[in-house]
C-alpha cells in the first residue's frame, strides 16, 4: 500500500521535508546560541556596573590616545569625570525615543583640567526642540561639574545591506548627528577627545528636569528562548503530521483502487 512512496516525486517530497526539519532544528540551535551570548553579555555588564565609580583616568589611563578596543573592554564601568561643559560644541542625536516619545539625545563635551574632552550623553529631550532653537531649557550647569556615568563605546553606522542607515556628512560642523559617532563629533571639537562616551547617571551640581536622564541598559534575555521553542515545536509537528499525511494518502489510494 505504501509502495508509491518510492516514486521519484514522493522521494523529492521526503527530501524536502527532511531539509525543512534540519533547517528548523538548526534555527532552534542558533537561537539557543544567541541566548547563551545574551546571557554572557548580561553577566559582563552586571559585573562591570557593580564596580565602584572611579576617575576615568584610571579606567582609560591613555586618555585621548585610548583605542576603541580599550573603550570596549571598559564598557559599562562606572566612572567620574570632572570638568567644564562646552555648550558651543554640543550636538543633538536624532530619532531617539524615551518612554515611546520621539526626540533627541543631548550630547555635550566635558573638558577636563588636562585639556582633554570627554563626550557626555546627558539625556533626552522631546522632538519639539530643534538644533536651531533655544537650548536654554536644557543647558548644563556652568563652571566645574562632577559627572558620574558609565563608559560606552562609540556608535557605528550599520553595514547591513538590508538596512538603510542614515549617514552623516563627513565634513562641516554639524549640530545634529544620526548616531552618537564620537569619531565624527571629535572632528569639530577643539580639544583632544576620548574615543568613547560617558552616559550620565548623576552630576554635581545637578541639571533641571531636562534633559531627561536615560535608563541604564536593559538586561533582558530577549526572545531567543521563545524562538528556539517555536522552531523545535514546528519540527516536532512536521515529524508527526507528515507521516499521518502519507498514511491518509495511502489509504485514499487503496480505496480508489478497490473502487
Amino acid at each position: 500500500m505504501y509502495r508509491f512512496l518510492l516514486k521519484p516525486r514522493w522521494i523529492l517530497s521526503h527530501l524536502f521535508v527532511l531539509v525543512v526539519c534540519i533547517t528548523m532544528i538548526n534555527l532552534g540551535i542558533w537561537q539557543l546560541a544567541r541566548l547563551d551570548e545574551k546571557r554572557a553579555s548580561n553577566t559582563r555588564i552586571e559585573t562591570a556596573m557593580v564596580e565602584p565609580a572611579r576617575p576615568i583616568a584610571t579606567v582609560l589611563p591613555d586618555g585621548a590616545a585610548s583605542t576603541p578596543e580599550q573603550v570596549a573592554a571598559a564598557e559599562y564601568r562606572p566612572v567620574v569625570v570632572v570638568g567644564t561643559y562646552r555648550v558651543d560644541e554640543q550636538v543633538l542625536v536624532m530619532n531617539r525615543t524615551f518612554n515611546s516619545v520621539p526626540g533627541y539625545w543631548v550630547v555635550t563635551p566635558l573638558v577636563q583640567s588636562d585639556g582633554t574632552a570627554v563626550v557626555v550623553l546627558r539625556g533626552w529631550i522631546p522632538f519639539s526642540y530643534t538644533s536651531s532653537g533655544s537650548w536654554d531649557d536644557f543647558a548644563p550647569p556652568a563652571g566645574t561639574v562632577a559627572v558620574q556615568g558609565i563608559v560606552r563605546s562609540s556608535q557605528e553606522r550599520s553595514t547591513n545591506a538590508l538596512v538603510s542607515s542614515p549617514k552623516d556628512p563627513s565634513t562641516g560642523v554639524l549640530r545634529e548627528l544620526a548616531r552618537l559617532d564620537v569619531g565624527r563629533l571629535a572632528q569639530q571639537i577643539d580639544e583632544r577627545t576620548l574615543p568613547g562616551y560617558v552616559q550620565l547617571v548623576a552630576q554635581d551640581p545637578p541639571s533641571g528636569t531636562l534633559p531627561a536622564m536615560l535608563d541604564l541598559p536593559e538586561l533582558s534575555e530577549g526572545p531567543h528562548l521563545g524562538y528556539a521553542f517555536q522552531w523545535f515545536a514546528f519540527t516536532a509537528l512536521t515529524v508527526i503530521v507528515y507521516p499521518l499525511l502519507l498514511r491518509r494518502v495511502a489509504r485514499q489510494r487503496a480505496a480508489d483502487a478497490v473502487e
